[in-house]
């Protein structure tokens, strides 16, 4: 029912949103008339019409006793009235043409908090959305602007409220780093997943975070086989985080099971058909294939561009551990030579 009832506004929404006409202003109307008329829409949260007055105040009245005031205004309006591009432009404008202005510190508050609400839809406001796992680009450039606020004005007024706000945001980055973390885990990517393990190590300190990223360290150095800097890891880990979920009586548990590297048809024949052995520690397909490409390579040369007195590669086989050549059996001579 509730999801039922969150279209049915929606659908209302649009349909007045169609059905309304552009307010037509008065061009009569004095600066403190068109001011006041909209500071009454302001208060009447008819953000659009507002929106409307404050823009013919600026063209009527560029250089008014209300012009800076107006530009503000349009701030906030465009920010109340679901418009966050027209929000961050104008504040913008009003940086870049007053950027003494007693009052700039507001704009550039408005601005990061546009970008914090940006990502927070209709949607987002009535179902629980996990916001660590969207893109944090909005997220990313809120704190980006309240960071400009702070260093810039940190006397302000609204810097309280900014350091706050870049508390969470931070989380939320550091948050949104480890679920990417943890998508390299699963899909077998370890040199990715540690990168981004240090990266909330190194830049996140102070945050919820920090624990999940030396886990996820030390599970991606298990996975490579460098027992040395897993064990380091955790360590860090146990001297930090002893309450971490990943630590049980002083043992670590991986979050992703173990990779099954094996092929399908050695899945499908439980393993009864090897279509290629496993490979041992440390050691790769892409080392095995460029060792074998150069093999092929050193083979294909021909005798007469070898070395002197260098045996080629069918006289090496054809001797023995101590330099003789190799002498062939009966059986070896009957099957031609096939079954050497």
């Amino acid at each position: 029912m509730q999801v039922k009832h969150l279209l049915l506004i929606a659908i209302l929404g649009l349909t007045v949103a169609c059905s309304s006409k552009k307010e037509v202003i008065d061009e009569n109307l004095s600066e403190v008339e068109l001011y006041q008329q909209a500071q009454a829409d302001l208060d009447n949260n008819s953000y659009n019409s507002a929106t409307e007055k404050l823009k013919a105040l600026e063209s009527r009245y560029p250089f008014g006793r209300y012009a800076d005031q107006a530009q503000l205004e349009l701030i906030y309006a465009n920010y109340k009235n679901g418009e966050p591009e027209a929000a961050k432009s104008a504040a913008e404008r009003f940086i870049r043409l007053h950027p003494q202005h007693p009052n700039v510190d507001y704009a550039y508050y408005l601005k990061g908090l546009t970008s914090f609400d940006q990502d927070v839809g209709i949607i987002a406001r009535f179902l629980p959305l996990d916001q660590t796992k969207r893109d944090p680009g909005a997220a990313r450039d809120s704190y980006n602007e309240f960071a400009q606020l702070t260093s810039r004005y940190p006397n302000s007024r609204y810097a309280p409220d900014a350091k706050q706000r870049m508390i969470y945001l931070r989380n939320l980055l550091a948050a949104y780093e480890i679920h990417v973390a943890d998508y390299y885990l699963t899909r077998q990517a370890y040199v990715a997943a540690v990168n981004r393990g240090r990266y909330v190590v190194e830049n996140f300190q102070e945050t919820p975070s920090v624990g999940d990223g030396l886990a996820v360290m030390v599970e991606g150095y298990q996975r490579l086989h460098l027992d040395d800097l897993a064990d380091t890891s955790l360590q860090v880990l146990k001297a930090n985080y002893p309450d971490h979920p990943q630590l049980a009586d002083g043992k670590f548990e991986a979050r992703t099971p173990d990779p099954d590297n094996r092929s399908w048809l050695s899945k499908a024949t439980l393993g009864l058909i090897e279509s290629r052995p496993p490979l041992p520690p440390g050691e790769t397909r892409a080392n095995q294939d460029v060792i074998k490409q150069y093999q092929d390579a050193k083979e294909a040369i021909p005798a007469e561009l070898l070395p002197e007195n260098q045996p080629t590669e069918d006289e090496k086989k054809n001797e023995d551990q101590d330099g003789a050549p190799k002498s062939r059996s009966i059986f070896s001579y009957m099957t031609f030579g096939l079954f050497d």
